[in-house]
Formats: structure tokens, sequence, C-alpha cells
């Protein structure tokens, strides 16, 4: 998913949102989609299913208000889910 919203993101969208910042929240969307999926694959190699699911939810939120910031020009916040997933992974037992 996180390399089908990049691709979109440097082919399709640069055609219908101008705003540089705005596509900028894009690239910084699918860079972070990205780099936490390849983390949720260790987390899940790791048994770590809090982490698992803190990093998913982080994921969605994060990446996805960039996304939503980037079309509708609307902010919103996601990292702590993110930070979250993180400290559970560091500090799992």
């Amino acid at each position: 998913v996180g390399v089908a919203l990049g691709a979109f993101g440097a082919h399709g969208l640069r055609n219908v949102v101008h705003d540089e910042r705005r596509l900028a929240a894009w690239t910084t969307g699918t860079h972070y989609h990205l780099l936490h999926s390849v983390v949720l694959l260790a987390a899940s190699h790791a048994r770590a299913p809090i982490a698992c699911r803190l990093l998913c939810t982080g994921i969605t939120l994060f990446s996805g208000s960039l996304y939503l910031y980037c079309v509708t020009g609307q902010k919103m916040f996601g990292a702590l889910a993110l930070i979250a997933g993180w400290l559970a992974l560091a500090l799992r037992r």
C-alpha cells in the first residue's frame, strides 16, 4: 500500500495539488508508512503484539493524517501511536 501511495504521489497527485508543502507532506507520509511497515514486520517476528497494534494504529493515524492534509489541507495528529509502538517494542519482555 505504501509503495502504491508513493507512486500515486509522485505521478498522479502533482497534477492535482500544486502546493509544495502539501506534496512534501505526502512524501513524508509514504516514507514513514514504508519505514514503519518494515518495523511492523520485525515486531511481528519478535512476537510483540502490543507493539504491532500500536504501530498499525500509528501508521494509519500519522501517515493517514499526512495524506489527508495533502489532499484537503486539514491537519491532524497521529505520531503518539508510532512513538508508543516503538516504546512497546523496546520495552517488551
